[in-house]
């Protein structure tokens, strides 16, 4: 028996899952697909070989992988890169649906031919383009670049920070009728679902993420670091300030 909304009983909703908790809370709740990631307070990042592996053994249902190496921007180094498409083999190798990804220029235009080579390294595998699209500047003449190099299902929010906010561009998006599925996502929830329904759109996306009360008591010492959330700054580790306590601690190489 479906448990998900009849109103919604003939679209794909597709779980943005970031643990297998999560992804088994989707897969129990009825939804026809699952995005599989770690990370999702740093908008996903791709999970682990051994965490992937486990996945398959107690999910069951079709699922993409997000293959993001970072956090932060959508252009990556020629190492970032090559972990990447290792990634997208691997998926395709252990049997999953397909895979979310992209590639950006430092100038937001959609990097073509990077992104060509991961839908090529997916090979008959479904490829879905991510959120970097809502970064692009020409989202139309994009979608139409996408289109032409096979990719399946575009995930967007129509460059806005909540799809609902984005709807007229999706709307415009899926007027191209360009075969890609128009997929939004951000923002999403039961309450909002049936307007995406009612525009023609045929997939959604959504965490539909709550907090769950865990340890009984507030650590003394935080582990996150707010101060390193930056779409705009990338944080790296400086060799000058390395080489500084090496000499302090007299342990420089040199």
């Amino acid at each position: 028996m479906e448990t998900f909304p009849l109103y919604l009983s003939n679209m794909i909703v597709e779980a943005c899952c970031h643990t297998i908790a999560s992804a088994q809370a989707a897969q129990a709740a009825g939804v026809q697909r699952i995005e599989f990631c770690v990370g999702l307070p740093l908008g996903g990042l791709t999970p682990s070989w051994g965490l992937l592996e486990s996945y398959l053994e107690q999910i069951h249902i079709p699922t993409r992988v997000l293959i993001r190496p970072r956090e932060g921007d959508f252009t990556y180094s020629a190492e970032e890169f090559k972990a990447m498409l290792a990634d997208v083999s691997h998926c395709m190798d252990l049997g999953f649906e397909g895979v979310v990804s992209g590639v950006l220029h430092s100038d937001f235009s959609l990097d073509l031919d990077r992104t060509k080579e991961l839908t090529a390294a997916a090979g008959r595998g479904h490829f879905t383009f991510h959120r970097a699209f809502d970064w692009v500047q020409k989202p139309q003449q994009t979608l139409e670049s996408l289109a032409a190099i096979g990719v399946h299902t575009l995930l967007s929010s129509g460059a806005a920070s909540t799809a609902i906010e984005g709807m007229p561009l999706l709307i415009a998006l899926l007027k191209m009728n360009t075969g890609v599925t128009i997929m939004p996502g951000s923002g999403v929830n039961a309450v909002n679902a049936y307007a995406f329904k009612s525009e023609g759109f045929k997939a959604l996306h959504l965490s539909a993420v709550g907090a769950e009360p865990f340890l009984t008591s507030v650590p003394k010492v935080s582990m996150n670091s707010p101060a390193m959330l930056s779409d705009k700054d990338r944080f790296v580790s400086q060799q000058s300030r390395l080489q500084d306590l090496l000499r302090i601690v007299g342990a420089d190489p040199s």
